[in-house]
């Protein structure tokens, strides 16, 4: 057996990286994963095209180099276990954007840009794009003011019913005198110091409850400013947040205070029109500036809308803000919080949302552009978590698992921009999607946690960013509770992400197709403890965990890789609701 052995090793040839592999097409050689050794003939990997969702959001992609980190050897399981995952390194799905780990900012998280530690961590996170201002409060936002807002804003909103809004209150982008506000110039500090790429919404509500003779142009002139202020330091622009909605800031006006006509109810038609004004308006004043290159995304519905009304949104909204906005925007935004709304919803509930919530997502998309005549533009999913409330869902390890499998799913189905909803909010008891206990002024703070604590979704997002390849690869299973995304390394490294659905540990076979496997393979496991079990408050890296009553350990980009010979195959064990982040090294 040993004489073989040392023959399987020999034929290994090839490398993953397609140019080298195009040098020989036609050699065979042997493949090894799973415990089982089968000969193939090596096939190099077909360059996807890039797809019409994806379009200039992929312009920045990048080769990547994979380096092992440091080790300890560790025994494999001593079981084979009856799932195996096979990766096909032939069969490229799409690059993967550097986009895909974006997060929102808001100016409730007060001036962060001073903050070394938390400034530290969304450096290390790199989440490469930051949202700003928001959310519901862009539309409410004048990021020109300090205090006050302009002669033309009404003192009191509507709600939905038509009745004083019981929230109304604008927000000021230099308002320096109150503690819980990250100022406009606080937030262009925090995306310098982090290495982060802007993208700013601005305000669209003021174009309907504005009561000057043109409110729709005085909003756009407001946008256009900003625009001018940046002075080309930010390419990306949206133009409002979520109007479809009836919480969203100028659904329903005062028609008796409205000088221009509008109808009493936000429809998509108006907000189609109204859109390409904006949309000329802030490109002229990029131009202005130097900023040629400035993307302007649009605002339109993720789920169906045709009959929209019963759960607060405006119905047939995509084909009506389609029909007025003749092509005029750069790109569509979109937003999902995939569970049931305020449901106190079960791991398996929540771990089973991603898969058909991005897909059926991209097929609404696409299906509302084509029957609207629209051109389908590059997707941006600029707010995406869960909803899920009443066991602190939203601050658990299992809502980290949900981060991996939402990650891992846009790129599947094309998605080259997305940013989790957000980076601090508050405590609310745990039900808070911020991915930081948020230590703000005048903020609800998470008991007996450290201020700025990561919560468990920065650790899975982390290690999800450093454990994908540059392309992402095809995989199958013979599994329903084992999901699994497969990668390759322009450096010549195969890779792939495990995610363990099930309320059990499953010992997992990995077998990599079309590759030539070096020595080793590295792996990190992470999974929950036994606090508020299900939804533990805490995460485990390969074994430690934090220090705190929540969050994980603070060293974790130096906690050693586990690694086992390849030789034998590649098996790991992936715990309960937990995930397994794995690299084989190449030949």
């Amino acid at each position: 057996m040993k004489n073989i052995n040392k023959l399987v090793l020999s034929i290994f040839s090839c490398t993953l990286l397609f140019q080298a592999c195009k040098k020989d097409n036609n050699t065979t050689n042997t493949t090894k994963g799973g415990g089982t050794d089968t000969t193939t003939t090596i096939i190099p990997p077909t360059e996807p095209a890039i797809a019409n969702t994806q379009g200039f959001f992929l312009d920045n992609w990048q080769a990547k180099t994979w380096v092992a980190p440091a080790s300890q050897t560790v025994a494999k399981p001593t079981s084979v276990g009856p799932v195996t995952i096979t990766v096909d390194l032939s069969k490229e799905i799409t690059k993967v954007s550097s986009y895909e780990y974006g997060n929102n900012a808001n100016p409730f998280m007060g001036e962060i840009s001073t903050v070394p530690a938390l400034i530290s961590n969304i450096t290390a996170l790199a989440p490469n794009i930051i949202r700003f201002p928001g959310g519901s409060l862009s539309d409410v936002y004048f990021w020109n003011q300090s205090s006050q807002a302009p002669a033309d804003v009404p003192s009191q909103l509507l709600d939905n019913n038509g009745l004083p809004s019981k929230t109304t209150g604008y927000w000021y982008g230099n308002n320096t005198s109150y503690n819980g506000t990250m100022t406009v110039d606080d937030y262009y500090s925090t995306l310098q110091q982090t290495k982060s790429t802007g993208l700013i919404t601005v305000n669209y509500g003021y174009a309907r409850y504005g009561t000057s003779a043109n409110p729709v142009a005085a909003a756009a002139h407001l946008a256009a400013d900003w625009v001018r202020y940046d002075k080309g330091r930010t390419k990306y622009w949206e133009v409002g947040n979520e109007i479809y909605g009836n919480w969203e800031a100028g659904y329903r006006i005062d028609p008796t205070l409205n000088k221009d006509g509008q109808p009493a109810i936000q429809d998509g038609t108006t907000y189609g029109t109204h859109f390409t004004i904006f949309a000329d308006s802030m490109r002229a004043a990029a131009t202005e500036v130097g900023n040629t290159g400035i993307k302007i995304g649009i605002v339109i519905d993720g789920a169906d809308d045709s009959n929209a009304g019963s759960n607060g949104q405006i119905s047939n909204w995509n084909s009506k803000v389609f029909a007025a906005e003749g092509n005029s925007a750069d790109f569509f935004v979109v937003h999902n919080y995939y569970t049931p709304y305020q449901q106190n919803s079960s791991p398996d509930v929540i771990l089973g949302t991603p898969i058909p919530g991005t897909s059926q997502m991209m097929s609404w998309i696409k299906s509302s552009a084509l029957l609207a005549g629209t051109t389908q533009k590059p997707v941006a999913m600029d707010e995406w978590n869960i909803f899920s409330t009443g066991s602190a869902q939203m601050v658990s390890s299992v809502a980290g698992v949900h981060a991996v499998m939402v990650l891992g799913e846009a790129l599947k189905n094309q998605i080259s921009m997305a940013s989790r909803w957000d980076l601090a909010n508050g405590w609310s008891g745990g039900d808070d999607m911020g991915m930081f206990s948020n230590s703000a002024p005048n903020e609800d703070a998470e008991p007996n946690a450290p201020a700025w604590n990561p919560r468990p979704a920065f650790y899975y997002m982390y290690y999800f960013q450093n454990y994908i390849g540059d392309h992402l690869v095809s995989t199958t299973t013979n599994s329903s509770d084992i999901v699994s995304y497969g990668s390759s390394w322009s450096s010549g490294q195969a890779g792939v992400i495990l995610v363990n659905k099930a309320s059990g540990d499953h010992v997992v076979n990995v077998n990599f197709k079309n590759y030539a496997a070096g020595t080793k393979y590295y792996y990190y496991t992470l999974n929950g403890g036994t606090d508020n079990a299900p939804f533990s408050h805490k995460v485990h890296i390969n074994g430690t965990g934090p220090t705190t009553g929540s969050g994980g350990p603070t060293n974790y980009a130096t906690i050693a890789a586990k690694s086992a010979n390849i030789q034998g195959g590649i098996t790991v064990t992936v715990p309960a609701l937990g995930v397994v982040y794995l690299v084989a090294d190449k030949k």
